[in-house]
């Protein structure tokens, strides 16, 4: 740094400090500063003080608008009590109460009752527990509704509004919120609901539910009894209608195939049983006599049966994005009224089991989707697989085993089936060198030429080409009644057998985390095998079929690629059904390996050339006679002989 920087830095800093010296503020600038200081800290004191006071003002100001909007609240809360009041006409006393529950449990269910609607408040289905381990209840609470809905006094009248009068018919029991029933024991509950007394002094008027429960049985009787109630109801009422409604609660672990088998059924008076969408929303107006309508779930039901039929009723279903609720269902049903009414109706809340559903003969057992009849499915199920199934029960083995059996019990009756498959197989490779031969001197242009000489050669060895598929359709209707019997038994229901912890659904050994498309987010290890052994089976059986498979080329991808897209299909089915699958290929791997070991197929071949040394006489069959016809139909002839 040279002398004259140095000079410059020191011009500088005097000038800062002489500018500074000069615009000092002077003594009395100095004390009327802190003078005005002190008087805007005092203002803003006093401002805060302000603030403090308007801000109790207001609290005082709130407490009185507060106590005034309750006063008004209240207000509001009489005028809707009083309109209330008048809304309900002659019940207007039954618009006021407390609301009381009252509990009747027999050996299977336990019953609550609410005297407000008189009606049933909630149901538990004793001997079972959801995947959770928590009770079985169908419906409970408020999420329910049941009440009757006329009009008297040109007034709409609700009854799930109003509180009815509790009573035992026994008087043993009154006095009591709680009984317990067994055995041969019944009991009868009475709830009534009484017109006022001016119209009614002497209480001889009145609505009743009565409520008949015996020990030891799902079905629960109720009465609707309507005692003089001709000059109440509208002068002109011929009907009354009733509105059941309940959101179903998930019971099951897989919560997709409960949803797919949740809905409304019904049936009308001597008539088949028919139900609603179980994939979508769906309602429909049932316009003549209804015998019965339920509520179902995937094992379980709640179906309200009248003895004389319901006059109309209309259902309706609505799915749910709640997780505590799987659909919503309901019915608006009509019953007739004629002042001398006493409609008689029962209950049933049970597990959609087929033998005691059949007990009740009322179609009930309709409920349970064992496949069609006119396709012998059902017929299959109910005639055969269900009766030694509960045989097999009855010596209190594990399911796992039971199903074993089952399906052994099975093979061994189809095995004339499969043997009459492998011997038309074994006869279709003992002729592949001779078809091989065919196809080489006969071009692919004449197509029918060559299936005319191919169908000639399978004349004369005495081979008919469908007699391996015929057998195949035989086992089908089997096949398919057993893949709808093992998703629909509650018999599996929460019952396990090595990994899988419940065989009436999925069998999870590893939760992967996020989902796949078409697959889930879970390994099914029996679904696994199934598809594994399926393929095995396939591959195996190509190569048995030999003979046909250079005729369908593109059926052998379609074979393999199958069992795989049921990979994604099955993971979330009933681990009875895959576990039933897997046996059946293992034990057909075991069926074709004996008869294979039992079969010469040299001797078919020296059976099959001996029948070809045979005159085959002028006699066709009808197949290549059709073949013939349809060959000169479009300009080939037969093959000179």
């Amino acid at each position: 740094m040279n002398r004259n920087t140095i000079y410059g830095l020191l011009l500088i800093f005097g000038i800062l400090i002489a500018f500074s010296m000069f615009n000092a503020p002077s003594k009395e600038e100095i004390r009327a500063k802190r003078e005005k200081d002190s008087i805007v800290v005092a203002q803003k004191q006093e401002k805060i003080a302000d603030s403090i006071k308007r801000v109790a003002k207001a609290d005082t100001l709130s407490s009185k608008d507060s106590t005034k909007a309750n006063t008004v609240s209240a207000k509001k809360d009489t005028v809707k009590q009083t309109q209330k009041v008048i809304d309900a006409g002659v019940f207007s006393k039954a618009t006021n109460g407390d609301k009381k529950f009252t509990i009747i449990e027999n050996e299977l269910i336990r019953f609550k009752f609410s005297n407000l609607g008189g009606r049933l408040y909630s149901v538990q289905l004793k001997n079972f527990k959801t995947f959770d381990a928590k009770p079985v209840i169908l419906f409970d609470g408020d999420s329910t509704r049941f009440s009757l809905n006329f009009y008297s006094e040109n007034r709409n009248i609700s009854t799930g509004k109003l509180y009815f009068e509790p009573f035992f018919y026994d008087t043993k029991y009154n006095g009591k919120d709680s009984i317990s029933i067994t055995g041969q024991d019944s009991v009868r509950f009475g709830m009534r609901l009484y017109p006022d007394s001016a119209s009614n002094p002497d209480r001889k008027k009145y609505i009743e539910y009565l409520y008949t429960i015996k020990g030891d049985n799902y079905m629960m009787r109720l009465d609707l009894n309507f005692k003089e109630m001709g000059d109440v109801l509208a002068a002109n009422s011929n009907k009354v209608g009733l509105d059941w409604q309940a959101d179903i609660r998930p019971q099951e672990k897989g919560s997709e195939n409960e949803k797919i088998s949740t809905t409304v059924y019904y049936k009308f008076i001597q008539e088949d049983v028919d139900y609603l969408s179980e994939s979508k929303d769906d309602n429909k107006n049932l316009d003549t006599k209804v015998q019965w309508i339920s509520f179902k779930q995937q094992f379980f039901s709640s179906a309200l049966i009248a003895d004389k039929g319901f006059a109309n009723a209309k259902i309706t279903t609505l799915k749910s994005d709640s997780l505590k609720v799987v659909k919503h269902l309901a019915a608006d049903i009509t019953i007739p009224f004629d002042n001398t009414q006493s409609f008689a109706m029962r209950w049933y809340f049970g597990p959609n089991h087929f033998r005691t559903l059949k007990t009740y003969h009322l179609d009930l057992e309709r409920q349970i989707p064992l496949g069609w009849s006119f396709f012998l499915f059902r017929w299959i199920n109910t005639g055969a697989v269900i009766p030694v199934f509960n045989w097999l029960q009855s010596f209190g083995m594990n399911y796992g085993i039971i199903i074993l059996i089952l399906t052994l019990l099975l093979k061994i009756v189809l095995f004339p089936i499969a043997y009459k498959t492998y011997i038309s197989s074994a006869k279709m490779r003992v002729l592949k060198p001779e078809i091989d031969e065919i196809n080489a001197k006969i071009p692919k242009e004449k197509t029918m030429e060559r299936q005319q000489a191919t169908m000639s050669l399978y004349k004369k060895a005495g081979v008919n080409p469908l007699s391996g598929c015929i057998p195949l359709l035989l086992q089908m209707p089997i096949l398919i009644a057993l893949y709808r019997f093992f998703p629909a038994s509650i018999e599996l229901r929460q019952q396990s057998f090595l990994w899988a912890s419940d065989l009436s659904t999925y069998d999870s050994i590893y939760n992967l985390g996020f989902t796949i498309p078409f697959y889930g987010d879970h390994v099914s290890l029996f679904t696994l095998l199934m598809t594994v052994s399926t393929i095995i089976y396939t591959k195996v059986n190509n190569q048995l079929m030999g003979a046909g498979q250079q005729q369908m080329p593109g059926m052998k991808f379609m074979m393999y690629f199958m069992p795989v897209m049921f990979l994604g299909f099955f993971n979330n089915f009933a681990a009875g059904l895959s576990y039933y699958y897997f046996l059946a290929n293992m034990l057909t791997f075991l069926q074709m390996y004996i008869i294979r070991k039992v079969i010469n197929e040299d001797k078919i071949h020296a059976k099959i050339q001996e029948n070809k040394k045979r005159p085959a006489g002028n006699k066709k069959s009808g197949f290549q006679k059709r073949l013939e016809d349809m060959a000169k139909k479009r300009g080939y002839n037969a093959p000179k002989k």
